[in-house]
């Protein structure tokens, strides 16, 4: 019985991101380095280039067997880290960054960041919805003040499970 194959994010060098996609293809491994259109200024004129989407990263759909394979590709620092594991991405992620690329031009990807004092929301989990401010970061862990019920609760959360909120500012 063949294992099915997963999409995982894979961290590069700096700059590497089409060198790495050409090293996987060589390998037979199936990728995807999401390219956005973008126009360069030179000195004598302007260009239209295609860079990486998400700086440092491509994906690459393999089975638990491909991942040395793939760690030992030139270029390529380590997989993308979620709760200790390999991250894997969905292939309906995927998916819908391809159909975003196919149907907007000067797409840009940038990270949320997070600052201490702004106001928050919870995107998912038991305190959805909720608000509070940012106490500190550490690393990937946000530690936010909530108040509700008369109460100060402080919880810790993955950045990526805040949102910050608009037209809020910081304490």
């Amino acid at each position: 019985m063949t294992e099915a194959k997963k999409w995982y994010a894979v961290y590069t060098n700096p700059r590497w991101e089409k060198k790495v996609s050409g090293l996987f293809e060589k390998k037979g491994l199936e990728y995807y380095c999401p390219l956005t259109k973008v126009r360069r200024r030179w000195s004598d004129r302007y260009k239209t280039i295609e860079e990486p989407l998400f700086k440092s990263y491509v994906f690459v759909k393999i089975t638990e067997e491909e991942k040395s394979r793939v760690r030992l590709t030139d270029g390529v620092v380590n997989f993308v880290y979620w709760l200790g594991k390999p991250a894997q991405i969905k292939e309906d992620e995927i998916d819908v960054i391809r159909k975003f690329l196919k149907e907007y031009t000067g797409v840009q990807a940038i990270p949320v960041d997070l600052k201490q004092g702004e106001q928050v929301r919870v995107k998912t989990g038991v305190l959805m919805d909720t608000e509070g401010s940012i106490i500190k970061i550490i690393n990937n862990k946000v530690f936010v003040l909530l108040e509700s019920l008369g109460y100060q609760l402080t919880a810790t959360f993955e950045k990526s499970n805040l949102e910050p909120l608009p037209n809020k500012k910081a304490l």
